[in-house]
């Protein structure tokens, strides 16, 4: 609620009778009832299914056609707007921004001064904090964390119990998961082009500073690999590549 004069509470906003049905659940646009943050008196907000979903207390607002449901929550200073939706048991809060056509759910937490923004999905149990941000096509799920300065974007995809920390900048179509601990941009890698289909192959340093590797539907160590692509494409050209592929990555993430 706001406090007024420190006697009277009243609340920020109201439900309006403007709806829609967005996923077969009826949804109602916000009015400020008063003023706060850069949100006027009479402010005309996105939708939310109920007043749960949106704190009283706080400057937290949702904006344009943003929408929240379900059980999620949007309070502290955050900020959720354009075409975002949050739902399941999604929490954004603190300084977080979540917007464009950005989509949390299940129970993701977005918070700090995390910005979510473009097409990105985060859900299961990720963690998005401080000041990292996720953008493009990206993909976070799974118990995943993402924090410091690090920036996810384009198609790449973190999963798994991947931690994201440090000022790292994932990009391109890699795929990240598992048990990943990624403090630098040189604690991963990926190529492409290489291989019958052409896949993208992603090199990444895990928590046991294991060398994790993950092409296709294979993901395992190293020297698992090699033994995949040496059954797989024989002595061709294919597997000449990979091999020498996996000599350089070794190479690559071989302590000074």
């Amino acid at each position: 609620m706001a406090w007024i004069g420190g006697l009277v509470s009243v609340k920020k906003y109201e439900l309006t009778d403007e709806c829609i049905e967005f996923s077969g659940i009826k949804l109602y646009r916000i009015k400020a009832l008063c003023s706060f943050g850069n949100v006027k008196e009479g402010d005309l907000g996105g939708f939310v299914g109920s007043e749960k979903n949106l704190s009283q207390d706080g400057s937290a607002w949702i904006y344009d056609d943003a929408k929240v449901f379900n059980n999620a929550v949007v309070c502290g200073r955050a900020k959720v707007s354009g075409n975002a939706a949050i739902y399941d048991n999604a929490t954004i809060y603190e300084n977080a921004k979540v917007y464009h056509d950005a989509i949390v759910c299940g129970h993701a937490k977005i918070y700090g001064g995390a910005i979510i923004y473009d097409h990105v999905i985060v859900g299961q149990h990720s963690e998005v904090y401080e000041n990292a941000g996720i953008c493009g096509h990206a993909r976070v799920y799974g118990n995943s964390k993402i924090h410091g300065c690090s920036l996810i974007s384009e198609a790449s995809e973190v999963c798994g119990n991947a931690n994201i920390s440090g000022d790292v900048y994932i990009n391109g179509c890699c795929k990240i998961g598992d048990d990943a601990d990624i403090q630098k941009s040189s604690d991963y890698a990926y190529i492409k082009g290489f291989g019958r289909e052409a896949r993208n192959t992603t090199f990444f340093r895990a928590a046991d500073k294991s060398i994790k590797v993950v092409c296709g539907c294979f993901y395992g160590d190293i020297e698992s690999f090699r033994s995949k692509v040496k059954k797989t494409h024989g002595d061709s050209k294919y597997a000449k590549e990979y091999l020498m592929i996996a000599d350089l990555m070794e190479l690559h993430f071989k302590e000074e």
